[in-house]
């Protein structure tokens, strides 16, 4: 058994945070000593890898905790799963390295670099903002057959399928002047949701959902005040709207 202090110099954690994990329910001591003293057995400690696990990938607490009691929740899978995700991160991290190695030389004069070439690695971040939502918002098998769907398609598909996201979201954002419950921007989420059938056909719940997700969620809301700062917000209001109709 280890002892709050114990697992804090252990894992690289603040006591603190473990006190704050214990509070929340998302980490429990294996035992609380008459002292009043925690202490934590190996169960906790495989449970407080998975978080640690889990906040590599960007997930909140809320949805860790969701994840990791859930009675269906698996340890040997979700190594499995932590292993798949850590190895795809590291090719796209290598990708990127290689880039910046490239454009170093170029830079110097000692390799010419074509213009796509430039931004070779950043391709497959779509692919990631995707999975991340599913992962958030839906059942696992959901998502496992969305990545198995995206890795079925080649490169030059996975290039349009980006494009149409793009041309997607673009187009609400130029009906935000006219109104969420306009014909441009009805149309514009209606491009959006026949895009996301290339990865899955979410429900009309599931839409909704991932409108609360573009404005809860820093890093997709930044990614969507690049575009129009007014943009996640519109995209909850319109699809709003859509889904009403729908029903």
């Amino acid at each position: 058994m280890y002892t709050v202090k114990q697992l804090s110099d252990l894992a690289g954690i603040s006591v603190r945070t473990l006190h704050y994990y214990d509070e929340v329910g998302l980490l429990k001591p294996s035992d609380v000593g008459e002292n009043g003293y925690r202490y934590y057995g190996d169960s906790a400690l495989i449970r407080l890898q998975q978080i640690l696990f889990y906040k590599e990938m960007d997930l909140s607490l809320n949805e860790i905790k969701r994840i990791v009691a859930s009675p269906d929740f698996d340890v040997m899978q979700a190594l499995q799963d932590h292993k798949r995700a850590l190895g795809e991160r590291m090719e796209r991290i290598n990708r990127l390295i290689n880039t910046v190695d490239d454009t170093i030389l170029q830079l110097k004069g000692k390799k010419n670099m074509s213009k796509k070439s430039l931004f070779a690695g950043f391709t497959e971040e779509e692919e990631k903002k995707y999975s991340a939502e599913a992962e958030q918002l839906y059942d696992p098998v959901i998502v496992k057959a969305s990545q198995k769907k995206w890795k079925s398609y080649t490169k030059e598909d996975k290039q349009r399928i980006a494009d149409e996201g793009d041309a997607a979201y673009e187009a609400i954002a130029a009906a935000i002047p006219l109104g969420a419950a306009s014909p441009q921007a009805q149309a514009g989420v209606e491009l959006w949701r026949k895009h996301m059938d290339y990865f899955w056909t979410p429900s009309l719940e599931q839409l909704i959902g991932l409108t609360e997700l573009y404005n809860s969620d820093p890093r997709f809301k930044t990614n969507f005040d690049k575009i129009d700062a007014r943009l996640a917000e519109f995209m909850r209001e319109a699809v709003g709207i859509y889904v009403k109709r729908k029903t």
